[in-house]
């Protein structure tokens, strides 16, 4: 297979995770016999500093031109002002909306070597595997904002369509897995929450009778998602809400730097990218955690590229790696972290061990 993959560095650290994915990616291309070809655009403060705007157009032209797009992390303290009229997240959230990436998808599956890096008890994670559906182009994140004086106000808007294809994708998803979709709203106070709920058991009630389908508040699902993680499969949801919900269960796997994410439309095209932010703190020092990035990697390969024994390689690769105690700063005992090209580096020694090289396959 040929693929056109382009690469967001973006700001802080996410040239170093980028980096580190794009080795694996390269790793599993020579060993599989695809040809993947990569091109490092703009996007965010970067992408300020260079153009003065966060989503350059030919960034985004190279983007719908493409088969997959991998990106890192956008944002820091050199444009942090909020008052600012350009930052570098409208670049973020300006390319999913360009390209009509609606259903983000964020798994969490804690590795048991991980454990002990997670708050949580060790006997409330062991067994724990669900994944996060979060609506993603539109509510309030994209609603009319405005301030007078000492007043602000922003606009969360839904429509009927926007939940109606989120729903079905959650729906899909948890037929491949558990069957169970627990749906998060705030219904007993926001009217958006109410039409939330109403299309999402019709569209279950009408379309997919073999999913099991609960509704839960935002606010007892927060305590539900540390409390007993295990009881949930496939966990659907408004944009906010699936913001925040999501930093909540990383610490359920220990760390933001083991989370990856991926941003889907109803087109190949679909962008891939760790959960985590820029990390201004620990940018350029070489110890960021990359096996977010690549297992964002491996999200690709599976939903852009349809490549599923590959995705699933570089998922036993990280597991093998973890397995094996290469634990960067974030999952490590003070002082004791790995860098970020050693934790890469065990990920492709895992790779010899993991994927079947082309010429043994039939």
């Amino acid at each position: 297979m040929q693929a056109e993959i382009i690469v967001l560095p973006g700001d802080g650290i996410g040239p170093e995770v980028t980096a580190a994915a794009v080795q694996v990616l390269r790793a599993v291309g020579q060993r599989y016999g695809h040809s993947f070809h990569f091109t490092e655009k703009l996007i965010g403060g970067a992408a300020i500093d260079a153009t003065g705007e966060p989503l350059p157009a030919d960034t985004l032209a190279a983007a719908r031109a493409a088969d997959a797009v991998l990106l890192g992390a956008v944002g820091g303290p050199k444009w942090s002002d909020p008052g600012a009229k350009v930052r570098p997240e409208q670049g973020l959230l300006a390319i999913r909306k360009a390209l009509g990436l609606y259903a983000n998808l964020r798994p969490v599956k804690p590795h048991s070597a991980a454990l002990g890096a997670s708050p949580i008890k060790p006997h409330l994670l062991t067994g724990v595997d669900l994944l996060v559906v979060r609506e993603l182009t539109g509510g309030i994140y994209f609603g009319r904002k405005e301030r007078h004086g000492d007043r602000a106000s922003d606009l969360c808007e839904y429509t009927v369509a926007e939940i109606e294809r989120t729903i079905r994708r959650a729906c899909t998803l948890a037929r491949a897995r558990r069957g169970h979709v627990t749906s998060v709203d705030k219904a007993n106070v926001l009217e958006t929450s109410r039409l939330w709920r109403e299309v999402a058991t019709r569209v279950v009630q009408q379309e997919f009778a073999d999913v099991r389908l609960e509704h839960q508040l935002v606010d007892s699902m927060a305590m539900h998602l540390l409390a007993k993680p295990r009881e949930y499969d496939v966990i659907v949801t408004e944009n906010m809400f699936g913001d925040i919900l999501t930093d909540e269960a990383s610490m359920l796997a220990g760390s933001l730097g083991l989370l990856p994410s991926a941003s889907l439309g109803e087109g190949r095209v679909g962008l891939y990218e760790p959960i985590h932010g820029s990390a201004p703190d620990i940018a350029g020092r070489g110890i960021a955690n990359p096996y977010a990035t690549i297992l964002s990697a491996a999200m690709l390969l599976r939903h852009s590229l349809e490549l599923e024994s590959e995705a699933r390689c570089i998922e036993k690769a990280v597991d093998g790696a973890l397995g094996a105690g290469v634990f960067t700063a974030d999952l490590a005992p003070a002082g004791r972290g790995v860098s970020t090209q050693t934790a890469t580096a065990a990920v492709l020694e895992q790779l010899e061990l993991e994927c079947q090289p082309v010429a043994m396959r039939d």
